[in-house]
């Protein structure tokens, strides 16, 4: 895991975004239950708003990080001139963001800048192109990145790709994530948004999808995401109850093959038990 990376982001199953000029919005948000919330300065907020939107989550800066929840901020691409103007705020902030969500990541050196304006902050760099996909490796291994973060609706737009309902044509690019993010010893990446706000079994889906290809989060859209997330991603009694007992008798097996339901218990079983018991443990702080 990232030595880098606070616990609070390294556990957190749900990433609620928040358009930053709402400030409205930002108390419903961190009510909400999300595990982390995400202060948009990007897609969500128009050109000609920028600068008002940053002396909006300045002037809230204090309560923000007071409310004991993650904030992250999603910042404009550090290429453009708004995402320059984004860093030279940063600077003046004061207290960090518990991290930065960084959009159409596709180098180390689109991290770089960020990284020199807050080398205090958690980088969390968004794959949104095929540019992103290939270079995957680079950014995994960049200093201060702590999850990868699917943003698989730019990415269609990006590469002409069409999807289904189950979206099986992105299977490559979730296996890709997941094993970049292993292989440099991230945290689980992050899934990208569902777009349907009212459809909780579309929703639930999804996230098990997302469980499957080895993610540990998705990023949501509403509040009303958020606990339909959290439900899916708790594992069910049974797969508790096979858990524990699998560690169980591993514990008691003194080092030895054992067998439990006519089934060999191995050492990749019992780090699946281990995994999924720590999932319970995260989940239920």
């Amino acid at each position: 895991m990232h030595p880098d990376l606070p616990q609070p982001l390294n556990a957190a199953r749900t990433f609620l975004f928040v358009p930053g000029n709402r400030p409205d919005r930002y108390e419903k948000a961190l009510d909400s239950g999300a595990d982390a919330v995400v202060l948009d300065l990007e897609d969500a907020v128009p050109p000609a708003e920028k600068h008002a939107t940053r002396a909006a989550i300045a002037a809230a800066w204090p309560r923000l990080r007071s409310a004991g929840i993650p904030i992250v901020v999603r910042l404009n691409p550090p290429g453009l001139p708004t995402g320059g103007e984004d860093l030279d705020w940063l600077a003046g902030l004061g207290d960090p963001p518990a991290g930065l969500m960084i959009p159409k990541t596709e180098s180390r050196a689109d991290l770089a800048a960020v990284r020199a304006a807050r080398p205090d902050a958690v980088l969390l760099p968004l794959i949104e192109s095929a540019a992103g996909y290939d270079a995957l490796a680079d950014i995994a291994g960049a200093p201060g990145v702590g999850r990868l973060v699917l943003g698989h609706i730019d990415f269609m737009a990006d590469t002409g790709i069409q999807c289904a309902e189950d979206e099986h044509e992105l299977a490559p690019l979730r296996f890709a994530l997941t094993i970049a993010s292993r292989r440099h010893r991230l945290a689980p990446p992050v899934d990208g948004v569902t777009l349907t706000l009212k459809d909780d079994d579309r929703l639930h889906r999804d996230t098990l999808r997302s469980l499957r290809f080895g993610f540990g989060a998705k990023l949501c859209i509403h509040p009303r995401q958020v606990s339909v997330i959290h439900r899916a991603m708790h594992p069910g009694p049974d797969e508790i109850a096979w858990a524990r007992r699998v560690l169980d008798a591993d514990a008691g097996s003194g080092g030895q093959a054992v067998q439990l339901d006519g089934r060999m218990i191995d050492r990749p079983v019992v780090l699946r038990a281990q995994r999924l018991l720590a999932r319970v443990r995260s989940e239920d702080r």
